[in-house]
This record gives C-alpha cells, structure tokens and sequence, in this order.
C-alpha cells in the first residue's frame, strides 16, 4: 500500500508520514520547505518512501512529481492525502490581500491540482481514496479566519461531490473535519475563536482519522472534544440563526 502526502514536513502531515511508515506502506512525502523535508526524511531512514520538494500551487511540478511517485509503485495510488494548507486568522480587512490570495491558492488550488493529476493513478488503483484535510471551519462560516474557512467550505463541497462522481471508479473521497489542531500552523493564530475554543488536539487524534479513512467508508470524518463533539453533529439540525448566535459569540461579537 502507498500514499502520497502534500504538506509532509511538520504537523499532520508529518506525523501522518511517520505513523503510515510504522505500518509499513510506502510514503510519498512532499512539501515546499526543503529543510522540514530534509529533517523528516533523516526520520524516515529505514523506511520505504518517496520525497520531493513539490509546491501545490504549481499544475505542472504537481503532474510530474504525482507521475514520479506511481512510477515506483507500478502505476498505482492507493491513498492521496491532500494535506498542505495555510491559515492566517486576524479580522478579514486586517489580513494582507496577498495573504488571502495564498489561503485560496494552496487550500483550493492546491487540492485541485493534486486531485487532478492523481486521477489516471488512482482509477488504475482498486479500492482508491482520496483523503482531504477539511476543518470544522467548513460547518458555519467562523469570523477572524473568512477566508480559510471559506476555502474549507471549498474542500467540504468538492469532497461530497466527488464522493458521489467517482464513486463509479472506485475511488472513495472523504475529509478530515477537526476543530482546532495543536500544530506550527496555530502557533500565530491568536483569535478570539481560538481563544474560546481552546486548541486542544493533538495531531496523533487527527492521525488515527486519516488511518481509519484509509481503510473505512466515509464522507466526513469528525475530529472533535467534548462539548463540540456533541454540538457539532447537533448543529445540521439546530435553526442557522442559533448556529449563528453561538457563533458569535465564540467570537466575541
């Protein structure tokens, strides 16, 4: 079995690496930060794996790098773990618009890319997944981070629609929907939200998601703590308008 990892360096997708080469499968690792590469690579040794700096934004070294991956793996993709994301969380008029533009760039565009070019590989693989790291973000619009929960919102949308279309290829799509995750993205986010919510997982707790993702079937995979654990599957039948008050005042609003 392999998966290939965008984002690998540090955080989830890091800890994602390391725990699938435990289990013995081959791992693609790949990410623009050459040096967190280079470190995570020094873990790996020993292990069966793939590495390259790859930036997700770009079509082109995203076709090439995916090809050279299968290459080693006859052709096939059991698992494409679209991970690599950024977050910057501050009100939205306070964000830079170049910051913005990053968010929709790796976030959307980034997984657009990957999922594209991985296509001819995974319909070639029996029992394909494609794993999308989502957030629970994606449930209501969360105010300090518009415009990564909107492209969280992209992610939960393309991920429910090709669940449904590629269905017919065997290709299972899911998403990993945690709330607050004790990783290097959270370090600068100081926002209220975050504040009230508390960032209270670990990435091992978003790890073991992805690991039952990779052998179960299921659209959305939620990584939550008491009480949100409870609320959140409550939320899809609570009135939007109280939905939107607790919101607000999770934000201090």
């Amino acid at each position: 079995m392999n998966i290939f990892i965008t984002g690998a360096s540090k955080g989830i997708g890091r800890a994602t690496a390391l725990f699938f080469a435990e289990k013995g499968w081959f791992i693609g690792v790949t990410d623009v930060d050459r040096s967190g590469l280079a470190k995570l690579e020094k873990e790996l040794s020993g292990k069966q794996y793939f590495a390259a700096i790859m930036d997700v934004t770009d079509s082109d070294g995203v076709a090439k790098t995916i090809n050279d991956f299968c290459a080693k793996n006859d052709g096939k993709l059991d698992v494409l773990f679209n991970n690599a994301g950024v977050a910057w969380m501050d009100p939205f008029e306070s964000v830079p618009l170049q910051n913005h533009h990053a968010m929709i760039n790796v976030n959307v565009t980034g997984v657009l890319n990957c999922t594209f070019h991985a296509f001819p590989y995974l319909k070639k693989t029996q029992g394909a997944r494609v794993i999308n790291m989502c957030s629970a973000a994606a449930h209501y619009g969360v105010p300090w981070e518009v415009t990564y929960s909107a492209t969280k919102f992209f992610i939960r949308g393309l991920t429910e629609a090709l669940n449904l279309e590629w269905e017919r290829h065997d290709i299972h799509v899911c998403d990993i929907m945690p709330n607050f995750v004790d990783t290097p993205m959270m370090e600068p986010c100081h926002s209220k939200v975050v504040e009230n919510v508390g960032i209270k997982l670990t990435t091992q707790d978003v790890v073991n998601a992805v690991w039952k993702a990779s052998h179960k079937k299921r659209v959305n995979w939620l990584v939550e703590f008491f009480p949100y654990n409870i609320l959140q599957p409550l939320a899809q039948y609570t009135p939007r308008f109280i939905v939107r008050s607790i919101m607000k005042k999770k934000a201090g609003l």
